[in-house]
């Protein structure tokens, strides 16, 4: 394949797709090299600038990553983050990643007025505040916080969370299943105390997501996640149009 100087389409979108099938067919790996940029201008007959400007794009979109002074490299798949009521844990064994929690807050605080009100309670209600660092294959890829009701879990504090899923111990333990939940997700900043966390530079992109579950009409659990973008991606199946809707 080659550029098609006729074509409405420009040349560095152009070289994307045309890199993007090269990188299938040729079986690339993770972590494996790209040509360099020299070398892709000269096989694709485009400058040097506007190779550059297609290795920016597919860097910015998690494709391939740069490593100064040695090149550019293939990226790790992007995980699609589920939008299902599914916990981190069961969500990344569905996928074949190994799931890991470090804890770094488990204190139980009186419910803030906003907490309260979002979750129902009276003010100043105890909740659990549970704060974790989730990895994949030991890769740092969300900070999670937690708030749960202390009458629903007691002792939930002293339990041990390590390689298992919060809404697992809710469920074996406790007796709660959760049979609904609402989240929206938005961009956002990550804050440099995050950033640290999740191995990123600070200002980086991550998803923030807020959900609220339930379990026979009462909120259980008040969470509120940071996800790194570069390795997130959001899917969501599109139901058949309604007939007479717009």
């Amino acid at each position: 394949m080659a550029i098609d100087p006729t074509s409405p389409v420009p040349k560095y979108s152009q070289l994307r797709d045309l890199l993007l099938d090269w990188i299938v067919e040729t079986g690339l790996s993770v972590d494996d090299p790209i040509p360099s940029e020299r070398e892709l201008g000269q096989r694709y007959g485009l400058s040097r600038m506007t190779v550059r400007q297609t290795i920016d794009l597919l860097v910015s979109e998690g494709k391939l990553y740069r490593v100064p002074g040695k090149g550019t490299f293939l990226a790790r798949p992007k995980i699609e983050m589920s939008l299902a009521l599914a916990s981190f844990t069961e969500d990344m064994r569905a996928r074949g990643f190994r799931p890991g929690a470090q804890d770094l807050v488990r204190r139980v605080l009186p419910a803030s007025g906003s907490t309260a009100r979002d979750m129902g309670l009276a003010p100043e209600t105890p909740v659990h505040h549970i704060e974790r660092l989730r990895t994949a294959d030991g890769e740092p890829m969300a900070v999670e916080r937690s708030n749960i009701p202390v009458d629903l879990a007691p002792g939930l504090d002293k339990r041990n969370l390590a390689g298992r899923s919060l809404y697992a111990v809710l469920e074996q333990d406790y007796g709660i299943i959760l049979d609904s939940g609402e989240q929206t997700i938005e961009a956002a900043v990550c804050d440099p105390a995050d950033a640290k966390l999740l191995g990123l530079p600070q200002n980086s992109a991550v998803l923030s997501m807020r959900r609220r579950s339930f379990a026979n009409g009462r909120c259980v659990e008040l969470a509120t996640s940071r996800y790194r973008a570069d390795r997130y991606t959001l899917h969501s199946r599109l139901d058949p149009r309604r007939p007479g809707g717009s």
